[in-house]
């Protein structure tokens, strides 16, 4: 991090408008970008990296003195995050705020409660406890306030992953194979990889290695039927068709046009000619109707509240409240019981959310086996072994990011009797 009066103000009026929590913070900050086009690269780099360390330890540092001024709070992230010394900021400094940063380096934030060192909403952080116990809720809200890592998964019909990471090599671009995804590859750093050749031809997209190993519960095969109840930008959608072979036929569902518009581009470089994208009203769609029944497999990568990937979006757990996580459930259970309609005797459904919450999780699926009786949770952990994946997380796959080093997740296999 390289401070500059320039960038300071910068970083400040972005947190202005972050702070509002009108919306989500890569939305807002791609906003102000577009309103301070004089930003060069490198400056909104720092904004962006500066802005998202506030987000992500905001109690913290509004407990040590910083409270809701934009210009503190950068200033804190400076000092505590980035290590930038007094000395080093000092003639960005106005009269008050050198005092205020010695005093900030003067407290200890390991005598603050747990919630407030870890930067996490109350009510959040008793549920953690509730569910993980106070070690390992400790280890997971550490590793929430880490930045993620960028994870790309290879287009297997159009290259290999040693093919890939030997281009990397020959580029000079530090990269290794995820630990459990067969087809994932972990960057050391955050390359301008838009630009990038292998990007450009489609031979990788950007995925998170988690994401990539809900594909291998939903285990297509040649010439099925299959849809992707909630595709959204259609990440997993890409690697369903590519594990197809791009045979037979693969529905993107999506009640968003803005979001299936994002994957007409990467349909395109992908080199998929069996995926039909279609923007549904809702779960009830008569579209969707028409194929009851004879749906091979269904991914519904539900709407939840996120917080498996609150290194990416630390935004939501400002945003977020129990009433709102009360309301998605709801809407989890509605979804996953029309999406379920699809499905055809001894086919599958794979359940899953980027939620850490049995309330959005165990808790659905639970209530749609009652519900549903005709179903039955399968073992993901043997359907991972036939992927030759060797994770064990039980019946259900649980994902989190202090353990497997990627986002948090949680994927349930459901399938329907004969």
């Amino acid at each position: 991090m390289e401070p500059s009066r320039v960038r300071l103000e910068a970083a400040t009026s972005a947190l202005q408008s972050l702070l509002s929590f009108a919306g989500p913070a890569d939305g807002a900050l791609r906003d102000f970008f577009r309103d301070h086009r004089q930003l060069g690269q490198h400056d909104r780099a720092f904004v962006a990296e500066l802005s998202f360390a506030v987000l992500r330890h905001l109690r913290l540092f509004e407990e040590l003195g910083a409270r809701r001024s934009p210009r503190r709070l950068a200033l804190t992230a400076l000092s505590i995050t980035f290590g930038v010394s007094v000395r080093e900021l000092s003639p960005l400094l106005r009269r008050d705020e050198e005092a205020f940063l010695v005093q900030l380096r003067s407290r200890e934030p390991g005598e603050l409660p747990p919630a407030v060192r870890l930067s996490l909403p109350d009510w959040l952080f008793e549920r953690l406890l509730a569910q993980y116990g106070a070690d390992e809720v400790e280890r997971l809200a550490r590793a929430l306030l880490q930045q993620a890592p960028l994870d790309l998964r290879v287009n297997t019909l159009l290259a290999s992953r040693n093919d890939v990471l030997a281009q990397f090599a020959r580029d000079g671009i530090e990269a290794a194979a995820t630990v459990y995804s067969p087809i994932g590859i972990r960057l050391a750093n955050k390359p301008a990889l838009q630009r990038h050749a292998l990007f450009l031809e489609g031979k990788v997209e950007v995925q998170d290695e988690g994401s990539q190993l809900l594909t291998y519960l939903v285990a297509p095969r040649r010439r099925q039927m299959v849809v992707d109840f909630c595709a959204g930008a259609g990440g997993k959608t890409l690697a369903l068709g590519a594990m197809m072979s791009s045979e037979g036929r693969l529905y993107a569902f999506d009640t968003s046009e803005r979001r299936l518009s994002n994957l007409k581009a990467r349909l395109k470089r992908s080199g998929l000619s069996n995926v039909h994208p279609q923007h549904i009203d809702s779960e009830t769609d008569a579209r969707i109707r028409r194929l009851d029944a004879k749906i091979d497999r269904v991914l519904v990568d539900a709407p939840c509240s996120g917080f498996g990937t609150l290194r990416r979006n630390p935004d939501l757990k400002w945003r977020q409240q129990p009433a709102d996580v009360a309301e998605l459930a709801e809407k989890q259970a509605r979804i996953l019981a029309a999406a379920s309609m699809l499905v055809k005797p001894k086919g599958r459904i794979v359940y899953a959310t980027c939620s850490v919450l049995p309330a959005e999780n165990d808790a659905v699926v639970a209530g749609f086996l009652a519900a549903h009786p005709t179903f039955t949770q399968k073992d993901a952990s043997a359907e991972l072994a036939r992927a030759d994946i060797a994770l064990d997380t039980g019946p259900a796959l649980r994902l989190l990011p202090n353990v497997h080093g990627c986002d948090g997740f949680f994927a349930a296999i459901l399938e329907r009797a004969g």
